[in-house]
């Protein structure tokens, strides 16, 4: 199912409509601010479980998308430091790799003890998680043709992956450049991954 939204001002009823889905353990793609992603539910174990079969990854290549800097306090460790540069830095094209708290279901985790968060800087999203009151578990949208180039028009999306996830939300074109990957685990933040935003410190 192909679902259009609108940036400026995403219609509650339809990110409701979303929102059912993911709590009955749908796999949506959605806008963010960078590439187009998959997102299911943080709470449910058979859709992430779906979402790593669609995606053909493993659950340690998985972040979480949450709605605001509080959100990110329930599932990450964060000290004073930390949280400033989150604060600098978000919402923004950026996902920071950070120790998980224990409110982090081990279904996710997959004995991890760390997790990449991100902060989308777009509405729709940010409706979505909000709407939904949990992070969504996320990966980016690759071609499957070509792995490194990620698909940016929704209705190819649609075309593509309608028959293996429930939704796709049309949140217009879509980019071509990923998260900056940030790594907030040591006592210095290190940039794994050079991507979308310029990082601050």
């Amino acid at each position: 199912m192909l679902l259009k939204l609108y940036r400026e001002n995403p219609n509650e009823r339809q990110i409701e409509r979303i929102v059912s889905v993911l709590r009955d353990g749908g796999v949506i793609i959605y806008p963010t601010d960078g590439v187009y992603a998959y997102g299911c539910s943080l709470h449910s174990s058979k859709a992430v479980d779906r979402l790593k079969s669609i995606t053909g990854k493993d659950k340690k290549e998985f972040s979480i998308m949450c709605s605001d800097l509080s959100n990110i306090a329930d599932y990450a460790k964060i000290d004073n430091a930390d949280f400033k540069i989150l604060k600098r830095n978000l919402p923004g094209p950026f996902t920071f790799v950070m120790k998980a708290s224990s409110k982090v279901p081990d279904k996710v985790l997959a004995k991890r003890k760390t997790l990449g968060i991100r902060i989308a800087d777009n509405p729709i999203t940010l409706a979505i998680v909000k709407a939904l009151g949990n992070p969504l578990v996320t990966s980016s949208v690759k071609n499957r043709d070509q792995y490194e180039e990620y698909t940016t028009d929704p209705e190819l999306l649609q075309e593509r992956w309608g028959n293996v996830v429930d939704i796709v939300v049309d949140g217009g074109p879509g980019g071509i450049v990923p998260t900056t990957l940030v790594d907030l685990t040591d006592d210095e933040p290190e940039i794994l991954r050079e991507g979308g935003g310029k990082f601050q410190l």
